[in-house]
């Protein structure tokens, strides 16, 4: 159910890099925040249709993990659904499957989500069983190492495709030395040696009430939202984090050339970013999108891909973490067009470093961006994850007014001063597969 950190923060995260806490954000029509006793904070927006979604969100991710553990805060995400002190995985799986739900789950660098989509009528059931893997799961020893040849081949099979592979080995790059470089599926060697005492330690050690989130978007009332999440979730015994994560400040440009056996030759090319809390960050994420966004039309996709045929897929991506961020371009090629396609790639960093945006091209840019946020929050599932992310990290959630508002303050200098620090040659990482 590990959905890869590249999928995950530079895709499905898109909403939620917009949307973030001002001390002065408006109330949002239907959206309602409280504070179990035990720290467990919970947000829920009611919306009139047949079709819910509740999650748990927890501050704790491959980041938290120590070296002999790289690979465990995943692995756990896996084998938390093979038992509990009275269902067996079989009956987890079908107690929201046999009623047309879905369950899953996801690890990134800095969380894990358990998560499912529902018929409204099936709020108690989803959220008595999600509390009961949560709290109750045994992680029976007969179903860790029957898992632990599931996750070995994810990793094989990740391994297989150099075009995911690419931006773990960049990150080993960017983050030398610190956790966030570490791969989220491990190593088969760590996997192997896994047991219940490492499982149950890292929890103990990093799963804190005052860092779990409980997040709703569906058809129930605030009330009964709230009584369901007291019945179930407040019985977890008070857990305050008293540690902090290690911090990232030493960033040295790495460039490095790999030989492998593929007929496209793989290029990467990036440099650390703003924060998940910086000033800058809402103008890197619209400096993202003009470069090479989601959409067809972005910079990159226009000079690699339209004008001149030499990538299929390119795009650059913009993740930020709680102390740091990451910038990269992605493009794969055929390995006589490498030089020519990194050229053209440089020339439109060099483009946003010397020209501002022209009044109507940032006009555009700016409604660009308004839309594709605007569209990414009729997708719920998404606005569940986004709004409970969103309280974990700032304890409060924006309209979508305020964040339009603040997209339209922006202006040309901002976005040309950013480009002139994220695209800078001197501070690039660059990965090549050849």
């Amino acid at each position: 159910m590990r959905q890869s950190n590249s999928f995950l923060s530079f895709r499905n995260h898109f909403f939620f890099i917009l949307l973030h806490s001002e001390k002065n954000s408006r109330k949002i029509e239907n959206m309602y925040t409280f504070v179990l006793k035990n720290g467990i904070r919970i947000i829920h927006q009611e919306v009139s249709s047949p079709v819910s979604h509740f999650g748990v969100i927890i501050n704790t991710g491959s980041r938290d993990e120590e070296v002999n553990e790289q690979g465990l805060a995943h692995f756990i995400e896996h084998v938390i659904f093979k038992g509990t002190k009275t269902r067996k995985a079989f009956h987890i799986l079908n107690r929201i499957e046999d009623v047309g739900g879905e369950l899953n789950a996801y690890t990134t660098k800095e969380e894990t989500a358990v998560y499912a989509t529902f018929l409204s009528e099936y709020y108690q059931r989803s959220m008595e069983l999600i509390s009961d893997i949560l709290i109750n799961s045994t992680f029976p020893e007969k179903e860790l190492e029957k898992e632990k040849e599931v996750v070995i081949e994810e990793i094989n099979s990740y391994k297989d495709s150099p075009s995911e592979l690419i931006f773990d080995e960049f990150e080993e790059i960017l983050f030398d030395g610190h956790p966030i470089a570490r791969n989220i599926l491990g190593t088969p060697e760590n996997i192997k040696v896994f047991s219940r005492e490492h499982i149950l330690k890292f929890i103990q050690t990093n799963y804190h009430t005052d860092q779990i989130v409980l997040s709703s978007v569906g058809n129930i009332s605030s009330s009964k939202f709230q009584k369901l999440c007291e019945h179930y979730f407040g019985v977890i015994p008070e857990n305050t984090r008293s540690h902090q994560r290690l911090h990232f400040d030493k960033y040295i440009p790495g460039r490095r050339k790999v030989t492998k056996d593929t007929f496209q030759a793989h290029c990467i090319v990036g440099n650390i970013a703003p924060d998940i809390t910086s000033p800058q960050r809402l103008g890197m994420v619209l400096l993202n999108n003009i470069l090479g966004g989601q959409s067809m039309n972005s910079r990159l996709n226009m000079a690699l891909r339209e004008r001149h045929g030499m990538a299929y897929n390119v795009e650059s991506n913009y993740t930020a973490y709680s102390d740091t961020g990451e910038f990269s371009v992605y493009f794969g090629t055929d390995k006589e067009n490498m030089d020519r396609a990194l050229a053209l790639v440089r020339k439109e960093f060099r483009r946003l470093k010397e020209e501002k945006l022209g009044t109507q091209q940032f006009s555009r840019a700016k409604k660009q961006l308004i839309g594709q946020l605007t569209i990414s929050s009729e997708t719920r599932e998404d606005l569940m994850l986004t709004i409970g992310k969103s309280l974990l990290v700032y304890n409060q959630v924006d309209t979508l007014e305020m964040v339009y508002e603040k997209i339209q303050k922006l202006d040309s200098s901002q976005i040309r001063d950013i480009a002139n620090q994220v695209f800078s040659d001197e501070q690039t990482s660059i990965l090549i597969y050849e």
